[in-house]
């Protein structure tokens, strides 16, 4: 699985410019997209830089001097294999008979073919180069309200009526820096200030490395305009509901952040905390799958009072895996990346945390790697319930028909991948781990039961047009 963007928004008075605070933002976003990234800036006129490749290997110091002005955005992204192209780097900008609107954008939306059908039909093209991206589609939908009523908040507001799914959005008008969150909060939007500058980012940890007071998470259904006369907020829209994403806590967001008022390095302690207090198994130790499963396997060495020991060692050197031409080369790349510790491994019983288990090959892998190790048994735990539906809402997983969880049993996934035992989380374990109720998380993943109304447009929708 893997997070489609991330985003960060700058204003700044600091005559030094905004670009190599955004670049460092976008660095420590890198988690969130790894294959295209972007800034555009403005000082008077609109300059943007972006392309394919992580944030140090595309951006230099000439680039980011060609990026003038005191506001700007940026974006990392992270599309599906087909949809990784220059056309798609964020962020876009789309010029019109009133001005010029830059965006960038973290989310999916569910009926983007429909509204994209219908500006088609009106006699709206989408110039080329061609995107596929639904992105292009609200900076369009936005651009045709303001150019008739020439308020940008009235023209969001408008434009989010006939929005579904989820989005964060940062935006640049010639005199304004905008961020938008849906009214469900599906996605992560964080606000930070300092003397200088006010930031929105999605996540927490930008502001810790701009050494940026951070402020409080962007509410569902806000749009915050930012301008010389600092920053005005407006929520058009207040739903007794929100349904944040529980894949932030338990995997996507960095551990450091923190996530709609809630530490993220906590809920995924509080998880192995759970497990371990309601585990009866015998384990000499419990070790996680690097990286994002130490602090689950801390919590639950903490309460099922074994010792916590590492018994693999990551590369991180290591590229993606999956493009590789044969089966033999995988499996060969799945070794350099995860070694085992053959000294602390052999003919010991362990308890191995990992945080999902999406199809099991990988799952599968490692628990092979350490019984040719000469581990006695490998007991998985995993830090989220099983994962049983595609996500519609901004995150790229495999088909339903991949998902392991989908059609099996607990036990099956536990013969597939080859455990001496295995146990998920509850649903209700994860919410008392979050802090957050049903009715505040979006679930859909885990029960088929979206927060918005997907089934009548799935008929409609083609893969180009569920990619952010």
């Amino acid at each position: 699985m893997r997070e489609k963007c991330g985003v960060v928004g700058i204003y700044t008075k600091s005559e030094k410019g905004v670009s190599s605070s955004i670049f460092y933002a976008l660095y420590a976003l890198q988690h969130r997209g790894q294959e295209s990234c972007g800034i555009t800036t403005y000082d008077g006129e609109f300059h943007t830089e972006k392309g394919m490749g992580l944030v140090p290997e595309f951006f230099n110091l000439k680039k980011l001097e060609n990026l003038k002005g005191n506001m700007g955005i940026g974006h990392v992204r992270y599309s599906t294999t087909g949809e990784s192209k220059p056309e798609n780097a964020h962020p876009f900008v789309v010029t019109h008979s009133r001005g010029t609107l830059a965006i960038g954008h973290n989310g999916n939306i569910v009926n983007a073919l429909e509204l994209r059908t219908k500006l088609e039909t009106s006699g709206q093209a989408f110039v080329m180069p061609a995107t596929d991206t639904d992105t292009e589609l609200i900076a369009r939908l936005i651009v045709g309200e303001f150019v008739s009523s020439e308020n940008i908040v009235a023209s969001i507001t408008e434009v989010m009526k006939r929005l579904i799914g989820s989005y964060s959005l940062v935006m640049l008008t010639d005199n304004e820096l905008i961020a938008v969150r849906d009214p469900l909060g599906i996605r992560p939007l964080c606000l930070g200030k300092s003397d200088d500058a006010t930031i929105v980012a999605s996540e927490s940890v930008v502001f810790d490395v701009l050494n940026v007071h951070f402020l409080r998470d962007v509410k569902p259904g806000e749009i915050l305009v930012i301008n010389e006369k600092g920053s005005k907020s407006y929520r058009p829209f207040k739903l007794n509901r929100s349904a944040h994403c529980m894949f932030e806590y338990v995997y996507f967001a960095r551990p450091d952040s923190v996530i709609d008022g809630i530490p993220v390095y906590k809920v995924r302690e509080k998880i192995g905390t759970l497990h371990g207090e309601s585990d009866d198994v015998e384990a000499d130790f419990v070790s996680p799958v690097p990286d994002s499963a130490i602090p689950f396997a801390l919590g639950y060495a903490r309460a099922a009072g074994i010792p916590y020991r590492e018994s693999l060692i990551k590369n991180r050197y290591v590229g993606r895996t999956f493009i590789l031409p044969d089966q033999q080369a995988r499996e060969l790349a799945v070794r350099l990346k995860l070694n085992p510790m053959v000294s602390e491994v052999k003919g010991e019983k362990i308890v191995l945390f990992d945080d999902s288990v999406v199809r099991g090959t990988t799952s599968g892998r490692i628990i092979r790697i350490l019984k040719d190790a000469g581990a006695k048994e490998v007991h998985m735990r995993v830090g989220c319930p099983p994962i049983k539906s595609l996500c519609k809402l901004g995150i790229d997983m495999p088909t339903d028909r991949e998902l392991v969880a989908s059609d099996k049993s607990v036990e099956m996934i536990r013969r597939h991948i080859g455990a001496d035992s295995l146990k998920y989380l509850s649903i209700e374990d994860l919410m008392k781990a979050i802090g957050l109720g049903e009715n505040e998380l979006c679930l859909g993943c885990l029960t088929g039961k979206y927060p918005v109304e997907i089934a009548k447009h799935e008929q409609v929708l083609l893969p180009s047009f569920i990619k952010t």
